[in-house]
């Protein structure tokens, strides 16, 4: 093994991560707008006093937050990765160890069981009813039997039986295994609300270019002023127009998500899941391990025709040991019935979610005892049975029923089911969540519908559902019709569905979908894999099969289904936050460049220096943003990012533009002399503040007693501005007067008047 290692035959494909720390210094340092931002704050550097330059200090700081928020939520996110991680078995000179993935080398001999991901390509060596399920990487949905001398790929996983396959292709060589990773590796991309933060992006930059070309050649070859003073005044134009602190605050809220939901053992393996899962109108849930405890206990053995219990117990212990990795029902018989010494299982036929049962061939000492079949009696037994009746009185009360029966055929029969005689009926029963009721009580007070999907009988979970408070119709998945349109009107009318196969699960997720449904699925077991894969957001147990866990979005390693709450409300804190700051930003570059073209048409100086709008983006826009992207929010998340956001930003930057630009002509012709620019620049300033504080006023609501004390904050600290002599030097701000003041007083207020008018119209004009 070592000359394999020192050869390179290791399987070194990376493990799921976030990025590293060169990638997350180069995405938040090296931006398009960093550059611009950075080209100006070096010639005001040169040009102009510091003060003028406070501009680059903010955004030094904005870069350096978040690359530290986001290094926070990667190593969150790698700690939790390796709790997560796929350890398949490994045997090694004839000894078996669980090792990494990333410790597999070219030639290990791995076993398998139900539920095991294929973590390398390689060949079958043993197999014992080894069925693998290739779907994830060919589309073919049936289960693929395989026998020794098969090969296997990467990406698929085992849906029944176990055996053991020698690893042939590693690392990158197992092409599935490039493509598996690649398909579940940490992102930042893919969102609506990044695209649609881009698509403004986009459209920022197509406006600011022509403008502040405009703004440019106005102020330094029209206007007769000295040089320094009208670069200044240009690059105070140029600045304002670009949002840079709104994809600082996107990254941060999702770092910050990710490391809030780390410490609650939820595994965020690519990070839109925050924000899809905040989307989610349908929540499709398994029963069993969801609604449920995993483990199950055996209640009660009802014989059936006059069958001996003490013969039928070992039957039951055969079956048990028949199975080298059981599921929860068999586990619970095995505890409840140990395999007698003087019985063997000579064959056997692992248990499938398709078929609904297992078989196996036992032999009583020298004696054949039979072929004997455990499974879900309405699959096995007529529907005229008698043993159906008590079977139906069982599942009433929530409980699980399997039945025992004997079958005259060979196990390898297409037909093994047909014509068996029922032996004995096993009770079991499960414990459900204690925080079940309390999460599905939650999804319903947020409108998200929630749906039981289970492979077990339709009555049996309708009671379990109906013990959490889960009411609606029950179905039976058998009688779901095949037609797509009529199977997403059924899946829609339906609350309980009981007897549903792998393949239905994922058919149902895509006829929710097709209704304009955003569906979450969660699942820990195999039978889960495909319906997961194809649900909006997938969500897997940390308990659940190593195959869930590679597929899903979400993995909670605490196996706790209370979890998905703050999971949701994450999502929610973060777009709805997010929409509304980006409403913050978005109205500071509509009016800047509003006012540069209104500038550059008046051929009069631009109003402002670096500086003023330095001060007015900290106290409107940057210190309050930061505060509102982080606090808590229930709102509902809702389509139409872009929409909703340019809706009232363009008529909000279009009534502060306006506005000031009118107080700045007024004391124009209000003020002369020495100074003037000065006093003109003042009064712009305190117009175009009072109206920033009133659209901070409106995104702020509703008011909370925190929210009313931001904006208040923010008001004194402009005022403790005009107050303290130092300051209004260092800002350049001094009001000349009483006139002028109190008439950018007025104007500002019948703005916000305008402002909230107009807002409400748009809200009723364009609803999202």
């Amino acid at each position: 093994m070592a000359e394999r290692v020192a050869r390179g035959e290791v399987n070194d494909v990376p493990v799921r991560s976030s990025r590293s720390l060169v990638d997350i210094v180069r995405a938040n340092v090296f931006t398009r707008f960093n550059a611009i931002i950075g080209v100006l704050w070096v010639i005001m550097l040169v040009v102009a006093p510091i003060q003028d330059s406070l501009f680059g200090f903010v955004i030094l700081a904005n870069t350096g937050i978040g690359i530290i928020q986001e290094w926070r939520a990667k190593k969150t996110l790698d700690s939790l990765a390796v709790i997560g991680e796929a350890r398949p078995t490994v045997r090694r000179d004839g000894v078996a160890a669980t090792v990494s993935t990333s410790e597999i080398v070219l030639g290990d001999l791995i076993e398998i069981g139900p539920g095991d991901k294929i973590v390398v390509d390689g060949e079958i060596v043993e197999a014992d009813g080894l069925e693998i399920d290739e779907s994830l990487l060919t589309g073919e949905a049936d289960p693929v039997v395989k026998q020794p001398g098969d090969q296997v790929m990467s990406g698929s996983f085992v849906v029944a039986g176990g055996g053991a396959f020698r690893a042939t292709k590693v690392g990158r060589e197992a092409y599935a295994a490039q493509l598996a990773e690649e398909a579940s590796r940490f992102t930042l991309v893919h969102s609506e609300l990044r695209s649609g933060i881009s698509t403004i992006l986009k459209y920022v930059t197509w406006m600011m270019v022509p403008t502040a070309i405009g703004l440019i050649i106005s102020q330094l070859l029209v206007k007769d002023n000295a040089f320094k003073d009208s670069v200044a005044r240009t690059v105070g134009g140029i600045v304002p127009m670009v949002p840079e602190g709104l994809v600082l605050l996107t990254s941060v809220a999702f770092a910050i998500g990710v490391i809030r939901l780390g410490r609650k053992q939820c595994l965020v393996q690519e990070l839109p899941a925050i924000e899809g899962l905040a989307r989610v109108d349908v929540v499709c849930l398994d029963k069993t391990g969801t609604l449920t405890e995993g483990g199950m206990v055996v209640t009660e053995l009802r014989l059936l025709g006059g069958a001996d219990e003490s013969y039928v117990r070992k039957v039951l212990g055969a079956l048990g040991e028949s199975d080298p990795r059981p599921n929860a029902s068999l586990q619970a018989i095995i505890d409840a019935y140990p395999d007698s010494e003087d019985w063997r299982c000579t064959r056997s036929l692992p248990f499938s979610s398709a078929r609904k049962y297992s078989g196996a061939a036992c032999s009583e000492g020298d004696g054949e005892s039979g072929t004997w079949l455990l499974g879900a009696p309405d699959v096995l037994l007529d529907d005229d049975d008698p043993a159906l009746a008590e079977t139906g009185r069982l599942n009433e009360q929530g409980l699980r029923v399997l039945l025992l029966a004997r079958t005259a055929r060979d196990l390898d029969d297409p037909e093994v089911a047909r014509d068996v005689e029922p032996t004995a009926l096993v009770v079991l029963e499960q414990r459900l969540r204690p925080d079940a009721a309390d999460t599905l009580r939650y999804f319903a007070q947020q409108d998200v519908a929630a749906k039981v999907v289970s492979g077990d009988n339709a009555v049996s979970v309708g009671a379990v559902a109906a013990k959490l408070g889960l009411e609606g119709e029950v179905v039976d998945a058998r009688r779901l019709p095949d037609d797509p349109e009529r199977m997403a009107k059924g899946v829609e009318a339906g609350t309980v569905f009981g007897r549903v196969t792998p393949q239905q699960k994922r058919d149902m997720v895509g006829a929710l979908q097709s209704r304009g449904h955003t569906v979450a699925m969660t699942g820990d077991g195999v039978n889960d894999v495909l319906a997961l894969k194809d649900a909006d957001i997938g969500v897997s147990m940390g308990s659940g099969s190593e195959a869930t866990r590679a597929v899903a979005q979400i993995v909670l390693l605490n196996n706790s289904f209370a979890t998905l709450p703050s999971v949701v409300a994450e999502g929610r804190r973060v777009i709805g936050n997010i929409t509304r700051v980006a409403t913050l930003f978005l109205v500071k570059t509509v009016y800047s460049v509003l006012l540069a073209i209104l500038v550059v048409l008046s051929q009069v100086e631009y109003p402002f220096l670096p500086r003023h709008l330095t001060l007015l983006s900290t106290l409107t826009i940057g210190v309050p943003a930061f505060f509102l992207a982080l606090a808590p929010n229930k709102e509902r998340a809702q389509p139409h990012f872009v929409r909703r956001v340019m809706r009232y930003a363009i008529p909000g930057g279009v009534v502060a533009g306006v506005a000031t630009f009118a107080t700045y002509l007024l004391a124009g012709g209000h003020y002369t002399g020495p100074g003037a620019l000065d006093a003109e620049t003042s009064v712009a300033t305190l117009t175009l503040f009072l109206i920033s504080m009133w659209v901070l006023a409106i995104i702020a609501r509703p008011y909370t007693w925190w929210r009313l004390c931001l904006v208040a904050a923010m008001g004194l600290g402009f005022l403790l501005v005009l107050a303290v002599p130092w300051l209004q030097d260092f800002f350049a701000l001094k009001l000349v007067g009483t006139t002028m003041p109190w008439a950018a007083v007025g104007v500002a207020a019948v703005a916000a008047a305008a402002l909230e008018l107009l807002w409400r119209w748009v809200g009723r004009r364009f609803p999202t």
